[in-house]
């Protein structure tokens, strides 16, 4: 059972949905700079770190790449959300 209603359900669907891109944009080694990347997924700087937050203590091993300009994962994986 899932608490909150269909409004919850939505905004859940929304978080997954943003972390889901997230993920897209490092597995493809093309997230750009912070500032720039923050403007890809259409919200703050700010909020980004605390997405990558959330993914990182998921376990994701994301590092930065001065030289690239790009986050990265330094093993390569993805983020997945499935239902067995």
């Amino acid at each position: 059972m899932l608490l909150g209603g269909s409004e919850n359900n939505s905004n859940m669907k929304q978080y997954l949905n943003l972390l889901l891109r997230l993920d897209q944009f490092i597995r493809q080694k093309g997230t750009g700079s912070p500032p720039v990347f923050a403007r890809k997924m259409g919200i703050s700087e700010r909020s980004l770190y605390e997405y990558l937050k959330v993914l990182k203590d998921l376990g994701a091993p994301i590092r930065f790449s001065r030289q690239d300009h790009s986050y990265y994962y330094e093993i390569e994986g993805q983020f997945h959300i499935s239902f067995q």
